[in-house]
């Protein structure tokens, strides 16, 4: 069986065209992921909603609604295997998300509208969820976040991830402002329980939540993780968000040929 190892502002994942199939999933996820430390595991199935169903997982076995880079990833695996064309749709668990290829690397795909966002789930720390049920997340400013940082927030990091304002769990986001636009980001991922080079779903629930502080009123918004650059657009009406679209790098890393039994 041939298994895509791509990654998104190195956010890695294993893929593979699980059409006409019926593996146990959550099996794969686990061994698949561990071949190479991957954050997590998508399947391509059939869609009567959508050009293909994406199926997620977690590195750890447990399902996630959908995930931001990697929709941008199987964007590409569906274009280049023919599933798809330059512009395509997709049925995850949050919803129809809309993808297009606009080069033979960057992909931009349009995630699901904010489910939940709530800027006083915590004093210090926002709620988002993108879709219904979509992927959690807590957003909290860190002035003068640096990579470095990553191990002396760890704690901080792990009791929010499980903190009981967040009934299923978050991903914790953790920015800093570097211009008007711009800012630096770090996630730990429920699921993969450690950070991840890159987060599109906290990316983008970043500059809704800021959007909707009043903090970002170009509607555009670049973070640098620490795997790659990712960019945000918001449409917005009568200050509500009406599109929520990510934009960013998509690398094929390996093919590889892996008997799933």
């Amino acid at each position: 069986m041939k298994i895509w190892y791509m990654n998104g502002a190195g956010n890695d994942f294993m893929v593979m065209d699980a059409r006409g199939m019926n593996p146990d999933l959550e099996k794969l996820a686990v061994s698949l992921c561990a071949l190479r430390n991957a954050d997590g595991f998508m399947a391509i199935d059939y869609s009567e909603t959508g050009d293909f169903r994406l199926h997620f997982y977690n590195s750890d076995g447990s399902r996630g609604e959908m995930c931001g880079n990697g929709s941008r990833c199987i964007c590409r695996f569906a274009y280049e295997n023919g599933i798809a064309g330059e512009s395509m749709t997709m049925q995850t668990d949050a919803g129809i998300v809309y993808g297009w290829r606009l080069d033979e690397k960057q992909y931009r795909v349009r995630l699901n509208n904010p489910g939940v966002l709530d800027l006083n789930r915590k004093p210090d720390t926002a709620y988002v969820e993108l879709g219904c049920p979509g992927v959690p997340h807590g957003i909290r400013q860190i002035p003068g976040l640096r990579w470095e940082d990553r191990e002396a927030l760890r704690d901080t990091a792990k009791a929010l991830r499980f903190d009981a304002a967040f009934p299923k769990g978050a991903n914790i986001n953790f920015f800093t402002w570097l211009a008007d636009d711009r800012i630096r980001i770090l996630t730990y991922e429920r699921g993969v329980e450690d950070y991840t080079l890159a987060c599109g779903t906290g990316t983008a629930s970043a500059a809704c939540a800021l959007y909707a502080a009043g903090k970002l009123p170009g509607q555009r918004l670049v973070a640098e993780n620490p795997g790659g650059t990712l960019t945000v657009d918001l449409q917005t009406e009568d200050g509500q968000i009406t599109a929520v679209y990510l934009e960013g790098p998509t690398e094929i890393v390996e093919i590889m040929e892996v008997d799933i039994g």
